[in-house]
């Protein structure tokens, strides 16, 4: 793959992201015809595979309907005219699948780390590089630094090989403004360096935080169709091209064969309807969803509010959520509710002495 790219461009990422949604069960046969309709649709870069990356399924991070390889290969024989990828994370993805994605023809890769561990991304950017592949760095969780943080660790990506580093709002709670200074952090260090932006929408802002990178320049924006995704779901594809649209920037889809791609193969998968308030709280708390389990458990375990455990947790730690960290703060919610229920408790009693 060419070592440049035009901008701005849609990387489209339902194939991956959206397998959230239905547990990683996308089939082979789903990723290789969805592949090639969005090829044929124009979407310059399309990413497959399970959605916490390669070698998931191994690893117990939730079992996919087909192998890495069976994607790589259903993605290979759909895309014929753009470029298709996948989603890596060292120390769950091993250098050894890469050399499988090359000898597949995979175009790129994004590697993915908390914004606190860039270190473990060095070998994976390297022979990613090696192999010929385009390599964004995605720094998972990025408003848990400062943007001079965010922008000090870009540069040391880049120094590492990645051609790309992406700011990843993955709590989908960053605001207009925000993405703003982290932006404009690494425009002022590193002018040179192109840009990504994975945005999810549990607030509401997945559009309007697309459009805003866009307008600072973003080489690459992602969106998934129907907002398919992750926690409260990504920018959605068809709602972004019209955006992008209204606001005069050039696409090289048609929105409405788009808007008939994902009525033809999304929303007959969609179940879940409405806003649900675990994926407005953890956008409000950057709280990332793939901790949901733990809160639920020990939310359960001390009968307390999982929202208001979420909100406990990030005042601590945005970052993780380690699971002595959610017991502590799910003990001491428990505390205070007792102790809220013993001062109602004494109210009423005293208020009936008195009558």
């Amino acid at each position: 793959m060419n070592q440049t790219m035009l901008h701005p461009k849609i990387l489209e990422c339902t194939l991956r992201d959206g397998s959230y949604v239905i547990n990683f069960r996308f089939t082979a046969r789903q990723t290789r015809a969805l592949a090639q309709a969005l090829d044929q649709a124009g979407f310059p870069l399309i990413e497959v595979g399970h959605g916490v990356g390669l070698g998931a399924s191994e690893a117990g991070k939730g079992l996919a309907a087909a192998r890495d390889e069976e994607y790589m290969a259903a993605a290979a024989e759909g895309v014929v005219s753009q470029r298709w990828g996948m989603f890596c994370i060292p120390g769950i993805a091993r250098l050894d699948h890469l050399r499988m994605a090359a000898d597949h023809g995979m175009d790129f890769i994004r590697v993915g780390t908390n914004i606190n561990e860039v270190e473990s991304s060095r070998p994976f950017i390297e022979k990613a590089r090696e192999q010929g592949m385009y390599v964004c760095a995605n720094f998972m969780k990025s408003y848990a630094r400062s943007p001079e943080e965010f922008a000090a660790r870009a540069r040391q990506s880049h120094a590492y090989g990645a051609n790309l580093v992406y700011l990843v709002d993955s709590a989908g709670g960053m605001m207009p403004q925000e993405l703003r200074q982290y932006i404009l952090a690494v425009r002022r260090e590193l002018p040179e360096l192109p840009l990504g932006f994975h945005g999810h929408d549990n607030l509401g802002m997945g559009i309007a935080n697309t459009l805003t990178a866009l307008e600072l320049g973003v080489e690459l924006v992602d969106a998934s169709l129907q907002g398919f995704g992750r926690g409260g779901g990504n920018a959605c594809t068809e709602q972004l091209l019209c955006a992008m649209l209204r606001s005069g920037f050039p696409i090289g889809q048609d929105p409405l064969e788009v808007m008939e791609i994902g009525r033809k193969f999304i929303q007959p998968l969609i179940e879940s309807r409405g806003i649900h308030s675990l994926n407005v709280v953890s956008g409000l708390a950057l709280f990332h969803s793939s901790y949901m389990p733990v809160i639920e458990e020990y939310a359960m375990r001390h009968a307390v509010d999982p929202h208001r455990l979420i909100m406990a947790v990030c005042a601590v730690n945005k970052t993780d959520a380690p699971r002595e960290l959610v017991e502590a703060e799910a003990i001491k919610l428990a505390a205070d509710q007792t102790l809220t229920e013993w001062h109602t408790f004494g109210h009423h009693y005293h208020g009936r002495e008195q009558e």
